[in-house]
């Protein structure tokens, strides 16, 4: 836990870009909470289970809000955000709990969008402004709002990577079988030519994974490791997902945890690549917004879905060398847990 003068600082700094919240965080984390999917226009009680559980971070993993708009005036992302500031447990936890955010299809303005969108631009500007990202911040000049900070010592750090799988993302193919079990919207695409993350930001990736760290929690709000289903995920472009193992290898990563949201179930995933240890994601969906009768294949899920409103946790014991993954509910009891020895997310050898 981050004492009071370290808290107190990052409080000041809680909604500035990550880089200078990363420059004042000398003290470790050691709970950092995410979730993902809040729909402004309906009840959000979790937050008053996410406040008492105490996070030093809080990730906004995407669908923040549910703003999609077809026009160039974005008045329905404006309201939606509008809303979000009113919703007094989201606006407590923004004012003191420092946090990071990116975006998913619903703060982006279009359902299941991707680089084909015509209204990004404003959408960003409707993003830069709401989570007050500086002047100075790299996302201000480049495409996207793809991010990364590193905090704590050395021994210590946790690097929180941020994708934006929206803004490049190449459009997905189809299904033939609309609702069909394992094809209900997209088929995987093996299409060389399509991109997840696009040439600037695949570049900027493989430098983040080479920066030193102890643990990566790499921020997709598109699932990575989930297979068995036919929504939308990293294995619809499945050269791309090979690609990101690819990349993670040839920088030698090792602390690589995925998180991701979008689904509106929780649940937790494992897969182990050839050449790399076991990679792990924790999937949380979503904070108030759940698809209560979820049934899927999962061949690489652990255990089964969640489908109640609930919220991720990573618990870090840096004395014992271990990290604990969990969902909990909206009455902050936990529902599912995996614990994690730091010894098991590094390569052999």
């Amino acid at each position: 836990m981050l004492s009071r003068r370290t808290l107190a600082g990052l409080l000041a700094l809680a909604s500035l870009s990550p880089a200078r919240v990363a420059a004042q965080a000398a003290t470790p984390l050691s709970r950092i909470a995410f979730g993902s999917c809040a729909d402004q226009a309906q009840p959000q009680p979790i937050w008053e289970a996410i406040l008492a559980w105490r996070p030093d971070l809080f990730i906004f993993a995407g669908d923040n809000v549910y703003g999609d708009f077809k026009t160039a005036d974005a008045a329905n992302l404006k309201r939606a955000y509008e809303a979000a500031a009113g919703i007094e447990g989201y606006s407590r936890l923004r004012s003191t709990i420092p946090h990071l955010a990116i975006w998913d299809d619903h703060d982006y303005g279009l359902n299941d969008g991707g680089a084909e969108f015509p209204h990004k631009v404003v959408a960003k500007e409707e993003f830069l402004k709401f989570w007050k990202v500086p002047a100075g911040d790299a996302r201000r000049s480049r495409d996207g709002l793809y991010t990364a900070a590193t905090f704590g010592p050395p021994g210590k750090r946790v690097q929180i990577i941020l994708l934006d799988t929206r803004w490049f993302r190449s459009p997905l193919k189809i299904t033939d079988q609309r609702g069909a079990a394992g094809k209900e919207r997209y088929l995987p695409d093996r299409d060389p030519a399509k991109t997840m993350l696009g040439p600037a930001q695949w570049a900027w990736l493989a430098a983040e994974l080479r920066t030193p760290a102890e643990l990566r929690l790499i921020v997709s709000s598109t699932q990575v490791l989930a297979e068995g289903h036919g929504w939308e995920r990293w294995g619809n472009l499945p050269l791309e997902k090979q690609k990101l193992f690819d990349t993670i290898a040839n920088a030698r990563a090792d602390g690589v945890v995925f998180l991701s949201g979008d689904r509106h179930i929780g649940a937790l995933y494992r897969e182990t690549p050839p050449g790399l240890y076991p990679l792990v994601e924790l999937t949380s969906s979503g904070l108030n917004k759940v698809y209560e009768k979820a049934k899927e294949a999962g061949p690489n899920r652990i255990g089964d879905l969640l489908a109640v409103a609930n919220f991720g946790t990573i618990d870090i014991d840096w004395a014992g060398r271990q990290l604990t993954l969990a969902l909990g509910d909206g009455l902050g009891e936990v529902r599912r847990s995996l614990d994690l020895r730091f010894e098991a997310l590094r390569r052999a050898g």
